[in-house]
C-alpha cells in the first residue's frame, strides 16, 4: 500500500529536479516527509483493510513482444552501456516538459504582476496552501513541468508552502494515475488515496512554510 503513495512522489526524476533547482536541504526534507507519509498511511490502509479492495482483474502477459537476447551474462561494460542508454532515454523524455515548464515560467515572470501572486498565494494567505493542494490534484500537468514553474512562482512571491502543496497534489494524484487506480481498485480505495494525497500535500505545505527560513 505504501508503494501507491511513494511511487509518484519519490521517483528519481522528481528528486533530481528538486536537488538541482531547490538545493539539498529542500530535497532531504521533501524526501523525509513523503517517505514518512507513505509508510504511515500505507500501514493505516492495511490496518483498516483497504488492501483487499482490489477488483478481480486478469493480468495478461505479453505474447508477442520479443525480449532482449544475450549470449550470456552481461559484462560490466555491457551493464554500463545499457544503463547509459536507459538514462539517455529518460533524459530525452523529460526534456520537452522542462522546456514547456521553463516557457510558462518565463511568461509568468515577465507578465504576471508580483503583487497579484503575493496577494493570492503569498505567505500571508492562510488558505493558499489548502487551495493549492486542491488545485494540484485535478490539474493535468507533469511534475517535470511544474517544478520549473514553481521556482519562478517562488521568485515572484508565492509562498513555498503553496508551491509544495501544488506540486505534491499534482504529482501524487494526477488524473492518469487515478484512472489507472480505478481500473484495479474499488472506488473506496481510490477515494481514500485522493484524500490521503490531499492531506499529505497540505501538511507538507505547512511544514515547508514553517521551515522556509532555514532551507
Amino acid at each position: 500500500m505504501s508503494f501507491l503513495i511513494s511511487s509518484p512522489l519519490l521517483n528519481p526524476v522528481i528528486l533530481t529536479l528538486f536537488l538541482t533547482m531547490m538545493g539539498w536541504k529542500f530535497t532531504i526534507l521533501y524526501g523525509i516527509l513523503t517517505f514518512v507519509a507513505s509508510v504511515f498511511f500505507g500501514a493505516l490502509w492495511e490496518r483498516v483493510g483497504l488492501a483487499s479492495t482490489y477488483k478481480n482483474v486478469r493480468i495478461q502477459y505479453g505474447c508477442c513482444e520479443e525480449t532482449e537476447k544475450t549470449d550470456g551474462p552481461l559484462t560490466n561494460k555491457g551493464k554500463v552501456k545499457r544503463a547509459s542508454l536507459q538514462t539517455w532515454g529518460l533524459f530525452i523524455q523529460v526534456v520537452p516538459y522542462l522546456i514547456i515548464g521553463a516557457g510558462i515560467g518565463s511568461f509568468i515572470y515577465g507578465f504576471v504582476p508580483e503583487e497579484f501572486i503575493i496577494k493570492v498565494a503569498g505567505p500571508g494567505n492562510l488558505f493558499a496552501i489548502p487551495v493549492a493542494a486542491a488545485i494540484g490534484i485535478p490539474m493535468y500537468i507533469r511534475v517535470e513541468t511544474m517544478i520549473p514553474i514553481g521556482t519562478v512562482l517562488l521568485a515572484k512571491g508565492m509562498s513555498l508552502g503553496a508551491i509544495m502543496a501544488l506540486i505534491i497534489g499534482g504529482a501524487g494524484a494526477s488524473i492518469p494515475e487515478l484512472t489507472l487506480l480505478a481500473s484495479i481498485f474499488k472506488p473506496k480505495l481510490v477515494a481514500t488515496f485522493t484524500v490521503t494525497i490531499l492531506v499529505v500535500a497540505i501538511l507538507s505545505g505547512f511544514i515547508f512554510q514553517i521551515l522556509q527560513p532555514i532551507l
